[in-house]
């Protein structure tokens, strides 16, 4: 039985937990609707009118699949799909354009758009294959795929920039996933399972070698089917399972045809990148069976953060969290005892400074904060250090800075950016065992210390 389920996901609204950390907030949900419902409408009006055909618009994708996750580093961006359905009765040939030119069509749409300040957007990509893009300050794009529907028919077939027409229903793989699971707490669970194992490849496999969303998305629902959902219950026994399941059918075969058209495979990788996420799937199982006997929820924790960085959080240094679940009697839990020295200057004014150890209070923000293991002349030889950023909080959740790896050095050094609760986890391991760690936490709260005040000026004869 895993040990750490309850930092995958809770119920209750105060925990910290993995699920909450990587899905958007509500208000960058809401800031995403009201751009592509705004955008939506503008396209609609300017395509009926270039091409004389009506046009429908219909959302896709991670949002409507609602599996989407947020950005996992500053620069990366929030994606939302919106499909342009240009209607005629009849096959595609008997449209007035080739799938080549709707695409040039809806390009220059989205550039006119653009061309409007108001609308926040920062520029359009180049074409690619299957959709347009635009983008929009701060942090996500929208890509444009463009449709022929025959309403009559209920039937689509997507524009291609040099592959013409082909068969592609969205609709019918929406409708497929939709119904898999129809019971809602189970349909949940797949969804939560859908947005780990979309943010694990984001964070360990390149862009160009990453499996597509989609593509996830159908493997995770198909090994639902082939796991005991009885006995895998809460989602760290699932994610397991399920990462299992997916590794054995990789093996198997390369192919993974669209649930909805045996005639598309949704696996567009080479046979080397696939081969390579083969290897990826199996070492995120292999830490899933790592993380299930480590025997304390800490232990676990820190091997889950092999997988999902600071996004996983970790449990706070408490006896209850450090019980061992082997016998259930406390146990000398590691063998170093990490000794933190931590000073905090503002740069407004170098004169002022905080500093504590193992701890330090409320700071503003604009501090440059130094963080040293102190007694790290005790380390056992082959001792490695890991230092992980975890920030908690709005600003930071709105800003997708939720933390990041930050050294494996004596000292490291960061800045207090965002208002919040956050923390400075260090790490020591001793091969693959942790034998070591702390959690600072660091509470910035208030603007930035004023600056020093300048010096009074010297009146002749005083």
């Amino acid at each position: 039985m895993a040990i750490a389920g309850n930092l995958f996901h809770s119920t209750s609204t105060a925990a910290e937990t993995l699920h909450r950390r990587i899905t958007p907030t509500d208000k960058q949900f809401e800031d995403q609707k009201n751009r592509w419902n705004d955008l939506g409408e503008f396209l609609r009006g300017k395509l009926k009118e270039a091409t004389g055909y009506p046009i429908a618009t219909w959302l896709q994708g991670s949002y409507k699949f609602d599996t989407q996750i947020r950005p996992w580093n500053i620069g990366a961006e929030f994606d939302i799909d919106l499909g342009l359905y240009f209607q005629w009765a009849g096959e595609v040939e008997e449209g007035n354009f080739e799938p080549e030119e709707l695409k040039a069509i809806v390009q220059a749409a989205l550039e006119s758009y653009q061309a409007d300040a108001d609308n926040d957007a920062t520029g359009v990509t180049e074409p690619k294959e299957r959709c347009c893009r635009i983008r929009f300050a701060p942090d996500f794009h929208i890509d444009t795929p463009c449709y022929h529907l025959d309403p009559q028919q209920d039937a689509r077939s997507l524009a291609t920039e040099s592959k013409g027409w082909e068969v592609s229903d969205p609709k019918a793989i929406y409708e497929w996933f939709k119904g898999k699971q129809p019971d809602a707490l189970l349909r949940a669970k797949l969804r939560r399972t859908v947005r780990y194992l979309k943010m694990w490849s984001s964070l360990k496999i390149k862009e160009a070698d990453r499996p597509s969303s989609i593509l996830l998305t159908v493997l995770a629902a198909e090994a639902f089917d082939q796991i005991d959902l009885g006995q895998h219950v809460d989602d760290e026994d699932i994610l397991e399972a399920v990462s299992g399941v997916i590794a054995a059918r990789i093996s198997g075969s390369y192919v993974v045809w669209n649930p909805v058209n045996e005639d598309e495979d949704l696996n567009r990788l080479s046979h080397e990148q696939t081969e390579a996420f083969e290897a990826e799937i199996k070492g995120l199982e292999a830490i899933a069976v790592r993380a299930r006997v480590a025997g304390r929820r800490a232990v676990a924790a820190e091997i889950w953060a092999e997988a999902f960085d600071q996004f996983f959080p970790m449990p706070e240094d408490n006896g209850e969290d450090e019980q061992t679940l082997v016998k259930g009697t406390a146990i000398a839990l590691y063998g170093f005892d990490p000794r933190v020295e931590i000073v905090a200057v503002p740069r407004s004014n170098k004169n002022l400074s905080w500093s504590g150890t193992n701890q330090i209070k409320s700071l503003p923000k604009d501090c440059d904060i130094s963080f040293c293991l102190a007694n790290a002349y005790q380390l056992p030889p082959g001792a490695t250090i890991k230092w992980t950023v975890r920030n908690k909080g709005d600003e930071a959740a709105d800003k997708n800075d939720l933390g990041h790896v930050a050294g494996n050095t004596d000292t490291v050094e960061r800045h207090t950016e965002y208002n919040g609760d956050h923390a400075m986890d260090v790490s020591v391991f001793l091969g693959s065992q942790l034998i070591g760690r702390r959690r600072i936490a660091v509470t910035v709260n208030g603007p930035a210390a004023p600056a020093r005040n300048p010096p009074r000026r010297r009146i002749p004869g005083r």
